[in-house]
């Protein structure tokens, strides 16, 4: 008995354009834990290749089958079920998410359009900081529904919130639940009513200045590394907190997940990309919760929807006058 050369069997796909440190992490997550082929795309001559080899030849030893593809060519990642943008400069000691901006942002427009024209059905997950600002550009850009189009940050920030609230405790980080809002950077909201340790407020366990210390901390989690570091920024992390949105979606294994979504009247905001907790699935977005903050919590959301858009604001007057310069 033969089997038909023709006839093929389809997997999943994911497109991952960017093939740094979180984009080759990335890509490791997604095939060693079986959840779809990927096209890993870049600029350098050479990178994405050597990595998908690398990663091909590991498959005997994880026991997968997964394809990995390295390319220059967007033609390449055609037909994928998700796009995850994680091309940009990255974080390096004294320099914020706001002085990446005007450079990530023609980064960004250019390869979400490009991506996207080869798969205009996928759903696009953005990485590149400053995260929120970039994921409303590339959603501006692609064309796509909101309910297709999102940002990693609150999935990262609320777990290096559980990391540092598992360290101060002793506890097993399976034990913690944490729950941050708002922007990917210093205005972010981490909840402690909402961040528990088996069902328990951590506001019962902890003093008031510990969690304070505690909540500093994770706003400061990503320049804590780049410091640490000094040639670069946090990856694995990051990359398994887009691994965990991706395989929600894949699988259609619907999570509540804080990510940037865009609000169309949630919390009182509107036309903006921002870290909320959201019923994430195959489609996308398929909710946003509304949780019931005090006023001080929804200042602070407010607050930092308002920086976000006035980052958004600056970067797209820039882009305004370079393109006028161009002419």
């Amino acid at each position: 008995m033969t089997i038909d050369a023709a006839i093929t069997c389809s997997s999943p796909r994911v497109a991952i354009i960017g093939a740094g440190n979180v984009g080759s992490t990335l890509a490791q997550r997604i095939i060693e834990k079986n959840l779809a082929d990927v096209v890993l795309l870049d600029v350098v001559a050479g990178r994405p290749q050597g990595i998908a080899l690398d990663l091909l030849e590991a498959r005997g030893i994880e026991h997968h089958d997964r394809q990995i593809v390295g390319t220059l060519d967007y033609a390449d990642t055609a037909h994928a079920n998700i796009v995850v943008i994680t091309a940009g400069l990255p974080r390096r000691p004294g320099i914020s998410r706001d002085d990446l901006a005007q450079t990530n942002a023609q980064i960004v427009m250019e390869a979400t359009q490009r991506a996207i024209a080869y798969s205009p059905n996928a759903i696009l997950i953005v990485v590149t900081n400053p995260l929120d600002v970039m994921t409303y550009l590339a959603w501006q850009v692609s064309g796509l529904p909101a309910h297709r189009v999102m940002g990693m940050a609150g999935v990262l920030d609320s777990a290096r919130f559980q990391t540092f609230i598992a360290l101060e405790l002793g506890l097993s980080i399976t034990d913690i639940h944490a729950m941050v809002l708002g922007s990917h950077g210093d205005l972010m909201v981490p909840l402690p009513r909402y961040t528990t340790v088996r069902g328990i407020p951590i506001s019962d366990l902890l003093e008031p200045a510990v969690i304070e210390r505690l909540v500093e901390r994770t706003r400061n989690g990503g320049a804590e590394i780049v410091n640490l570091m000094q040639t670069g920024g946090a990856y694995y992390a990051p990359a398994a907190s887009v691994c965990q949105m991706i395989e929600a979606i894949l699988l259609n294994r619907p999570r509540l997940l804080p990510i940037a979504a865009y609000l169309e009247g949630e919390y009182g905001l509107q036309d903006v990309f921002l870290g909320v907790p959201c019923r994430l699935g195959c489609h996308g977005v398929a909710q946003i919760l509304e949780l019931d903050l005090q006023a001080g919590e929804l200042a602070a959301l407010q607050g930092a929807a308002q920086a976000v858009r006035e980052q958004l604001d600056r970067v797209q007057a820039m882009l305004a006058a370079l393109a006028s310069t161009r002419r």
